[in-house]
């Protein structure tokens, strides 16, 4: 029996529920990198992500992104502050380029 994968969790439903957790992820890891050196804190990073009036709970939604993508190896959380870690900042490097 296959395992599943947490990390990709593919959907072709824009609306379905792994498809927003990716895209708050994407969201939460392009602001940080956006800010860098700056580093930002949670609620730094909730007011930002509240921008949108529409969203039913941003602060949850951030909260999750930021915890996969802790997990993920891809943000540094030291005490309050957060920042992207040297492999997420090579790879939105690297994208950029393309």
């Amino acid at each position: 029996m296959a395992i599943p994968n947490d990390i990709c969790r593919c959907s072709d439903d824009p609306d379905s529920p792994a498809e927003q957790d990716r895209k708050s992820q994407g969201n939460v890891l392009a602001v940080l990198i956006d800010e860098h050196p700056i580093r930002m804190t949670l609620d730094e990073l909730i007011l930002v992500m509240h921008a949108d009036p529409e969203a039913d709970d941003p602060g949850t939604a951030t909260k999750d992104a930021l915890r996969h993508l802790i997990s993920a190896g891809l943000v540094n959380r030291e005490g309050k502050h957060l920042s992207p870690t040297r492999a997420a900042l090579y790879f939105a490097a690297v994208d950029r380029e393309r």
